[in-house]
């Protein structure tokens, strides 16, 4: 009853969230079981959460990033670092958009923020609107799988899963995503007969590599002095940060210090300086320094409209996980979970069937349902059966989140899609077909991503164990 209530809602053209609150509030004053208020007090309780105030700080950060001028540096120092090569612009998109994953957390941020100016880019240089939509959308799907990540907070806090874990996880398989899509853009560089967009310049290229050899060496040298030498962390973090600031100044860098971010999060939650939670809280306090002190893009008025923005956006997110915790809490109060859970079981026991099955799930689902509210629908049904088929969780969390991205390039309600869409001024069905040869490496990672766990699990498992 109670799935048959909300499937009406929404056929109806009720939004999610109403419509799983709604259901479950239907469904009791139906049934007559449980006191209306029930449904309030569920919803409450359901972001009553400390690891749900990581949502709103994740958000602000990545809209910082964004207003701040910054995705003007990411494009030009991937343009220094491999616009000379064939296809250039497309291998610069891909890049791009795996820097400032490290900073949003989402894909349509990445989609409206970097893809505004990429594909703009990519036209004024003779490539065609088509191309240039399709990678940028494939590129976009990085946003969430390289920390730090939006998805990865809802799903940790719904599955009961170490969000540090989960960044973690990302990273390797957002390497192997970039590097196919990488190939991708080769073989369509080859096979159209593209040149460079940039000349090969080895005074830009150097000074490109050193940025990057900055940002891969800071980390590295400051743990040896802390964890080999002994130096106190908090002066030599410090000492660190001052060093980091002095090169970005002398040298003029582009990105080393937005570059930076998620380099910080990662290296203070695995060291034990902060939680992903207090982490957020850093990335913004990050964030607020390079705009306002540093680069000096930011000012009063835009951090008033990014905080305005940020509150937009994060209602509507907590508004979906309220709504599906009372609607996660019924299904499993009525037993449609165990039932769901049992069927499938009954059917298959084998780990690698159940993931492909739960693949063709989510990749359906992601069609139609906004992430926050397919993760928050999808977890209470799906998490039980892994527990059972001894499927790493962490490893799943990657699967969905993968899925459901894939899922925000496709109509009717791949929101990726409609940004593009309006961005490139093209037709959805123009897009939508643009996007379809971005499906090759986008569904291959997703299968190396499921059938090799290890790819995933290994960093975490080193670190944390």
């Amino acid at each position: 009853m109670l799935k048959i209530i909300f499937l009406l809602l929404l056929s109806g053209g009720i939004p999610v969230a109403m419509a799983m609150a709604g259901s479950a509030l239907l469904y009791i004053w139906w049934t007559g079981t449980l006191p209306p208020f029930v449904v309030i007090h569920r919803m409450i309780s359901g972001i009553d959460s400390f690891p749900l105030l990581a949502v709103p700080f994740f958000i602000l950060a990545g809209n910082l990033m964004n207003n701040a001028g910054i995705t003007n540096r990411i494009y030009n120092y991937a343009l220094a670092l491999v616009g000379w090569m064939k296809g250039g612009l497309g291998h610069v998109n891909v890049l791009g958009s795996v820097i400032f994953a490290g900073m949003s957390g989402t894909a349509i941020a990445d989609a409206a923020g970097l893809g505004t100016i990429e594909i703009k880019a990519m036209k004024d240089h003779g490539y065609s609107t088509e191309f240039a939509v399709g990678v940028t959308a494939a590129s976009a799907t990085l946003g969430p799988i390289i920390p730090p990540s939006l998805p990865f907070v809802i799903y940790g806090m719904m599955a009961n899963v170490s969000v540090g874990s989960l960044f973690l996880a990302g990273i390797l398989p957002g390497v192997a995503m970039a590097l196919l899509m990488m190939l991708t853009v080769a073989y369509f560089a080859h096979k159209n007969g593209w040149g460079a967009d940039v000349k090969f310049e080895w005074p830009r290229v150097i000074k490109a590599l050193i940025e990057t050899g900055v940002v891969i060496a800071w980390p590295v040298v400051l743990w040896a002095l802390i964890v080999k030498v002994g130096l106190p962390a908090q002066l030599t973090v410090f000492a660190g940060l001052v060093a980091l600031f002095m090169a970005d100044k002398w040298f003029k860098f582009q990105a080393a210090l937005p570059i930076m971010t998620p380099v910080l999060l990662i290296g203070g939650m695995t060291t034990g300086i902060f939680t992903p939670t207090e982490g957020a809280i850093a990335a913004c306090l990050w964030a607020m320094v390079l705009g306002f002190a540093w680069y000096n893009t930011l000012t009063f008025k835009s951090f008033v409209k990014v905080c305005l923005d940020t509150v937009e956006t994060t209602s509507t997110v907590l508004f979906i996980v309220a709504a599906a915790s009372i609607f996660g809490w019924m299904l499993t109060a009525t037993g449609v979970t165990a039932a769901i859970s049992e069927w499938v079981l009954g059917f298959t026991q084998n780990p690698y069937m159940f993931l492909l099955l739960a693949n063709l799930l989510m990749l359906f689902v992601g069609c139609f349902l906004e992430p926050t509210a397919a993760i928050t629908i999808l977890v209470p049904i799906l998490v039980p059966i892994c527990q059972r088929l001894g499927i790493d969780l962490v490893h799943f969390g990657l699967v969905m989140v993968l899925n459901l991205m894939i899922g925000l390039l496709h109509p009717p309600m791949g929101m990726v899609l409609f940004v593009l869409a309006r961005v490139a001024k093209l037709s959805v069905e123009r897009t939508t077909v643009a996007i379809l040869p971005w499906l090759v490496p986008l569904l291959g990672s997703l299968a190396i991503i499921t059938y090799f766990p290890k790819l995933v699990l290994w960093l975490p498992n080193m670190v944390f164990n």
